[in-house]
C-alpha cells in the first residue's frame, strides 16, 4: 500500500513538473478560478432580483453547491486519469502496455493525467465554502469542521466512482460515453436548484445511486443549520465509499473481459 502511495506521488511530480513547463499554465488557472467563481453570480442576481424561494436563501444554495464543486474539483485533480481512459488508453492502446507493468493499475491510470489549471476549481469551492458559512453566522467548531471534511472525502471517493465506472464500461464501448457526464458536470450544476423543487426522479438519482445530495445537500443542511437530522450529515464518506466499490467492481469485470487492441 505504501509502495502505491508513493509511486501516485511520483506520477502526480512528474506530471505537476511537467505542466509548469508550459509557461502560460496560470493563465489557464486564473480561466478556471474566474468561471468556476462566476457561476454563482447567477444565483445571487436572481436572488437579489426576486427575493428567497420559500425558505431557501442565496447562502443555503450556495454552500450546497461549493460542496459539490470542491469535491469535484479534488477528484478531478487527482483521478484525472480515469476520465481521460477511453480515449488516451482504450482507443490508442496504450493500456497494453500498462498492463504488463508489475504495478497497481488503478494508480497508473488515476495518476496518469495532471492538469495544474484544474487546481483553480476547488480552490474557487473552498472560497464560496468560506463566504457562505460566514454569511449564515456558522460557528467554526470541531464539529463544523469535521462533518465537512467528511463531506469533502466523501465526494472524493464518489465523483472518482464517476469515471472509474465509465471506464469500466469502455471496455466494452468507447463510444456513445456522453451521458457519463450527467453524474459530473451536470451533477454539481443540479445543486443550484432547491432540492424541495428538484424533480423526484432526479432527487432519488442522485440520492439513491450517484450519491450527490448526500455529500452536498445533508452535510451543508446540518452545518449550516437549515435542517436535516444530524446523522444523514455523516453519510456523506460511507456513500461515497459504497458507490466507489460498485465502480471497481464494473471497472475490474472490465479488465477481465479486456481482448487488447491488437495493435
Amino acid at each position: 500500500m505504501l509502495k502505491e502511495l508513493r509511486l501516485y506521488r511520483q506520477y502526480l511530480r512528474l506530471n505537476l513538473l511537467a505542466g509548469l513547463e508550459y509557461k502560460g499554465w496560470w493563465l489557464m488557472f486564473v480561466q478556471v478560478l474566474f468561471v468556476t467563481l462566476s457561476e454563482p453570480i447567477v444565483i445571487i442576481l436572481m436572488f437579489n432580483r426576486f427575493g428567497n424561494i420559500g425558505s431557501w436563501t442565496t447562502e443555503r444554495i450556495l454552500l450546497i453547491y461549493a460542496i459539490a464543486v470542491t469535491s469535484f474539483g479534488l477528484a478531478e485533480c487527482l483521478f484525472r486519469g480515469f476520465d481521460y481512459f477511453p480515449w488516451h488508453m482504450i482507443r490508442s492502446g496504450n493500456f497494453d502496455r500498462v498492463l504488463l507493468r508489475p504495478k497497481s493499475l488503478f494508480v497508473q491510470v488515476s495518476a496518469s493525467v495532471f492538469h495544474i489549471h484544474r487546481v483553480a476549481r476547488p480552490v474557487a469551492g473552498l472560497c464560496i465554502i468560506i463566504w457562505s458559512l460566514s454569511r449564515l453566522d456558522v460557528q467554526v467548531t470541531i464539529f463544523s469542521v469535521t462533518m465537512l471534511v467528511f463531506a469533502l472525502a466523501g465526494g472524493i471517493l464518489a465523483y472518482p466512482g464517476v469515471f472509474v465506472m465509465s471506464s469500466g464500461i469502455a471496455f466494452f464501448t468507447i463510444n456513445a460515453l456522453d451521458w457519463i457526464y450527467i453524474f459530473t458536470n451536470a451533477s454539481y450544476e443540479s445543486t443550484r436548484i432547491p432540492v424541495d423543487y428538484m424533480p423526484r426522479a432526479l432527487r432519488y438519482m442522485f440520492t439513491f445511486f450517484m450519491p450527490m445530495l448526500v455529500i452536498s445537500y445533508f452535510p451543508a443542511s446540518v452545518i449550516g443549520g437549515f435542517g436535516g437530522a444530524i446523522w444523514r450529515g455523516w453519510l456523506a464518506l460511507p456513500a461515497g465509499a459504497l458507490f466507489l466499490c460498485m465502480a471497481m467492481f464494473v471497472w475490474q469485470y472490465g479488465v477481465r473481459h479486456y481482448k487488447s487492441t491488437g495493435s
